[in-house]
């Protein structure tokens, strides 16, 4: 850094310094001026404003105060005029105020992001259009279908769908008891079976079930 640049960055710590009115480490200065001023990011850049800082304290232009191996830097508090105790409750007479207005701008940020965040999640007047008319599609395409049903002349009967019904529950009955019986009697053989039940089966061509991959249904 040349010295029309450490210059200008001397200057723009003290006007910093200054403005803030509160004591800064080098490395607080440095990273609260780096975006605004273009300080970068580079250990030599920090290096310069490390170097512009000491020699503002030795012109005598702000203090310095040293607190074990940390610096600290703020502005030169003798070309500020005396605050006197009056003075000094106004200004925290304003501060409570401007603290309070603060909150209540926070709160109300608060309240408008939720009620953003609200909004987005919403579905939009276009998108709630587009899906009335898809239902309105879907309702009359499930009125078509139930007017052609009520139209239809293949109709089953009461009596006969009872019918169908019983004849079902019969049979269901009737496959179980087989079954059973099934069972029960090879049960009674593979006592004195000296093979499995499996072997039994295919020696006597009995097809179960199983090897049709069917069960019986519930009544």
């Amino acid at each position: 850094m040349n010295k029309q640049k450490e210059s200008a960055a001397a200057s723009v710590i003290l006007k910093y310094l200054n403005d803030q009115n509160r004591p800064y480490s080098a490395q607080d200065v440095f990273g609260n001026l780096q975006r605004e001023y273009g300080f970068g990011k580079t250990v030599g850049l920090f290096g310069a404003a490390v170097k512009a800082l000491e020699q503002l304290t030795q012109d005598g232009k702000i203090k310095e105060k040293v607190y074990g191996k940390q610096k600290i830097y703020f502005a030169d508090q003798s070309q500020f005029a005396a605050v006197g105790e009056t003075d000094l409750k106004t200004l925290d007479s304003e501060i409570s105020e401007l603290s309070e207005k603060f909150q209540n701008v926070q709160q109300c940020c608060r309240q408008m992001e939720a009620e953003l965040k609200e909004l987005n999640s919403s579905m939009t007047t276009e998108e709630v259009s587009l899906e009335i008319t898809a239902l309105n599609q879907e309702c009359a395409s499930h009125q078509e279908r139930l007017e052609k049903i009520k139209s239809a002349t293949n109709h089953v009967a009461p009596e006969d769908k009872e019918k169908v019904y019983n004849e079902r529950k019969f049979y269901v009955k009737e496959w179980k008891r087989r079954k059973r019986m099934v069972c029960d009697l090879t049960d009674a053989v593979l006592e004195g079976y000296p093979k499995s039940r499996k072997q039994f089966y295919e020696e006597i061509g009995i097809e179960t079930d199983e090897d049709h991959m069917v069960t019986v249904p519930d009544l």
